[in-house]
């Protein structure tokens, strides 16, 4: 269902969001837990439908960035563990505990905090700096690190883990380097006398790329919405794509040879040339680096983008589009017809990757879900998770 007066839209198919889950699980094995990575928005998809729908597929944890996405989630009712990727203010230490939250240790004097408020023990994992060179502790620290963290009233180290650099290329060398510095760190705090029993490492290329790193659990983020993270590490299963964005034609108009379209005159026709507005900008998170670059699909056809991108609208020719008119349906990404225009393809155009395409919606974009291959109407149950009209 289509909320009255909306122009664009995302719509959010479920089904495939499970679909994708359920193939991740089968793939790593009852052995391995899942831990969906639900950041940014569910990388734009919406928050809560997203984590629920996974956690009913099969997931057994979640994953986010920032303490706002973790408290959403306990607020709307999600008991599942909730890992804390991101760094933990010395301010929401209160929070971490307040929501059961568990959070990722780099630094001693979070632990020290964590340790001095809590009133129970609190599990913690523990990230590992093995090539990313960002967020994480590094690998020489890890040990001593982990003791004296493990030696702390109310707290225990129950996670231990890194992140791939390069598990989605064609070389794997520097992988496989994380991979053995990884597993030289578990030894030696397993041979100080410490167990961890939750280590991961596998991202979303990982866990295709690297099967032998599967670990105790993995956390995939791109697989689960349908996309793969690089061609070299597309899965043996099909993946279901779960976003379609959709716009509006809210005027066809004709222009003369040598007219000019939008701001900068960037784009003057040749010939006779139909022309459609659809209300879809980069106010709405669509790339303004798709000017002159990308197409829409109207009928199933690729009608080109002419001129600069704006805010809230942008102009396609349809001149070899036979009957378009106002309130037809333009896809920014998915299929319509015989067509398709992946995020990877609106990725291309913007130069840059499939995540920052879906993840740069903007929460002016409605989202509307579809479930068991119906849009679910007000009152059947999706309009409770914050996102049925709008995005968390």
């Amino acid at each position: 269902m289509i909320p009255d007066g909306v122009v664009t839209w995302a719509e959010i198919n479920l089904d495939a969001i499970a679909s994708n889950v359920e193939a991740i699980k089968s793939l790593v094995g009852a052995q391995t837990e899942v831990i969906a990575s639900v950041k940014a928005n569910a990388y734009g998809h919406g928050l809560l439908p997203v984590a629920r729908t996974a956690l009913d597929a099969g997931a057994t944890w979640l994953a986010v960035h920032r303490i706002q996405a973790a408290i959403a989630l306990r607020e709307a009712g999600i008991e599942s563990p909730v890992l804390l990727l991101g760094h933990v203010l010395p301010s929401a230490i209160d929070l971490v505990l307040d929501h059961r939250i568990t959070p990722t240790l780099v630094d001693w004097e979070t632990a020290r905090l964590l340790s001095a408020r809590a009133d129970r023990p609190v599990p913690v994992h523990v990230k590992i700096d093995t090539g990313m060179s960002r967020y994480g502790l590094e690998p020489d620290k890890a040990v001593d690190f982990v003791r004296d963290v493990a030696a702390l009233p109310n707290v225990t180290v129950e996670g231990l883990f890194s992140h791939f650099a390069a598990a989605d290329e064609p070389n794997l060398d520097f992988a496989h380097r994380q991979w053995a510095q990884f597993q030289e760190i578990m030894q030696a705090i397993e041979d100080g006398g410490y167990t961890i029993p939750m280590p991961h490492i596998c991202n979303s290329a990982g866990i295709i790329t690297m099967p032998e790193a599967h670990l105790a659990a993995v956390r995939p983020g791109l697989l689960i919405y349908g996309m793969a993270p690089s061609p070299e590490s597309i899965p043996d299963f099909p993946l279901r794509r779960a976003l379609t964005l959709k716009s509006t034609v809210i005027k066809v108009r004709d222009l003369a040879p040598g007219t000019t379209i939008s701001y900068g005159r960037t784009f003057v026709t040749r010939h006779a040339t139909r022309v459609a507005l659809v209300s879809l900008g980069y106010g709405d998170g669509y790339p303004r680096l798709a000017s002159n670059r990308g197409s829409l699909l109207i009928h199933g056809q690729r009608a080109p983008i002419r001129g600069r991108i704006c805010m809230d609208q942008l102009v396609v020719e349809v001149t070899g589009i036979p009957n378009v008119t106002v309130g037809d349906e333009a896809v920014a990404i998915g299929r319509q017809g015989d067509g398709e225009i992946t995020p990877e393809e609106v990725g291309a155009w913007a130069q840059t990757i499939n995540y920052e395409i879906t993840t740069g919606l903007l929460p002016q974009v409605v989202r509307v879900y579809r479930q068991n291959g119906s849009y679910p109407a007000p009152g059947e149950g999706l309009e409770q998770w914050a996102g049925y009209l709008r995005a968390v």
